[in-house]
């Protein structure tokens, strides 16, 4: 703890932020995402993934840091959060593509050696899946910039296991809070931890008028079969 203290204490003289407002984290972060529209809604004309599912939501956690204030931010509270349930890791391996940056700054700030993960490893050169070195032996935090089903998250972290690490966590900006991604960390042994989520999100959407009640019932829909959901689904 007095770890994290430090870190807080050291990093408010470079960057003073204010708490005085009694929200959460949880509910600061979705109120900026949705504000800088990293986080857009559209109940009545869905997006269509690369999985091909219909979503009402979109996430690009990227554009945060076209904002220095919000990136500060979330690189202060993604540094704390760590610290606090991790403790001092031994290294930081970001996700590609979303989080490379994020890991980079979080890595940056705690004064850590850093590598990123990339989905499939290059076609040319050394054909790496890892850029940059982790050893043997190191105790890793994986750093995310959206968990929807785990699936990619988590081959990041058999790439790091592979590596002979020891993966003692993934941090995460948002995430959907899907139950099929609970399950997939579960079953690899990682503890999760996120700044945001989907409840908090969408309390903040209704707070600022952004999303009707009616919009409200669509998301919480989709987000119980998300696979299936469709638009005429909800019943208005």
């Amino acid at each position: 703890m007095c770890v994290v203290n430090n870190f807080i204490a050291n990093f408010a003289k470079e960057k003073p932020f204010s708490y005085t407002s009694m929200k959460t984290v949880d509910r600061i972060i979705a109120e900026k995402l949705l504000k800088i529209r990293a986080i857009i809604l559209q109940p009545a004309n869905p997006f269509t993934w690369a999985s091909g599912w219909n979503s009402p939501i979109y996430t690009d956690n990227r554009k945060t840091l076209s904002y220095p204030e919000i990136r500060s931010f979330i690189k202060v509270e993604l540094c704390r959060m760590i610290l606090e349930n991790f403790g001092r890791p031994d290294a930081i391996a970001g996700v590609a593509t979303g989080a490379i940056a994020q890991g980079a700054l979080v890595s940056d700030t705690l004064a850590l050696p850093y590598a990123y993960i990339r989905a499939t490893p290059k076609d040319h050169g050394l054909e790496n899946l890892i850029e940059g070195n982790l050893l043997p032996g190191q105790k890793v935090v994986v750093v995310e910039d959206l968990i929807s089903t785990g699936k990619s998250s988590l081959k990041a972290v058999e790439a790091v296991r592979a590596a002979g690490c020891e993966v003692i966590g993934m941090a995460a900006i948002f995430t959907y809070g899907f139950p099929i991604a609970e399950k997939h960390f579960k079953e690899a042994h990682v503890p999760l931890v996120t700044l945001s989520n989907y409840n908090a999100m969408l309390e903040a959407a209704v707070e600022s008028n952004y999303i009707s009640s009616d919009d409200v019932n669509a998301l919480k829909e989709w987000r119980k079969d998300p696979e299936n959901w469709t638009p005429s689904q909800t019943i208005i």
